[in-house]
């Protein structure tokens, strides 16, 4: 049993957050909706409360005031190439691709779509290696676990 989560990320857009929320649960296998809260029968949702991947997130309709910025991302821990490419598909669609793994979705949030390979190849103790590794990373677009694999051995 793990322990409950102290602090849930509060995501301001401007629009039907259960239209985010649903967006989010097509992309997520291990996703659900917690709540909706609407302030009248048939008006917009004003806030949902989603969990992606075990994390809680409170989706909040606050209009335009605030934009989403970069400042702020998610980022996503994948196993194989399959996986970055599927989130990257999934999230890109609509939104704006960027570099070194970064993409903003079709609501302006931002996201990094990471290879779990990655954290260990900057880590490595060689900085030739870890070098190289970032070096690759910052040619990437999406990232490419083949492609960084392949300048870390190089290196």
């Amino acid at each position: 049993m793990t322990a409950a989560q102290k602090i849930t990320p509060f995501l301001w857009y401007d629009g039907d957050v259960e239209q985010v929320a649903n967006f989010y649960l097509s992309i997520f296998k291990d996703a659900r909706i917690e709540s909706v809260h609407r302030p009248a029968p048939g008006k917009p949702a004003q806030s949902a409360t989603v969990t992606l991947r075990g994390l809680r997130l409170h989706l909040f309709n606050g209009g335009a005031h605030h934009p989403p910025t970069p400042a702020f991302s998610l980022m996503v821990d994948c196993e194989t190439q399959a996986e970055v490419d599927e989130l990257w598909a999934k999230l890109a669609a609509g939104g704006a691709e960027s570099r070194c793994g970064w993409l903003q979705d079709r609501y302006g949030l931002s996201w990094q779509i990471v290879p779990t390979v990655l954290v260990k190849l900057l880590r490595d103790k060689n900085p030739a290696k870890a070098g190289a590794a970032i070096q690759a990373m910052l040619q990437m677009g999406k990232l490419d676990i083949a492609g960084l694999q392949r300048a870390y051995d190089q290196a």
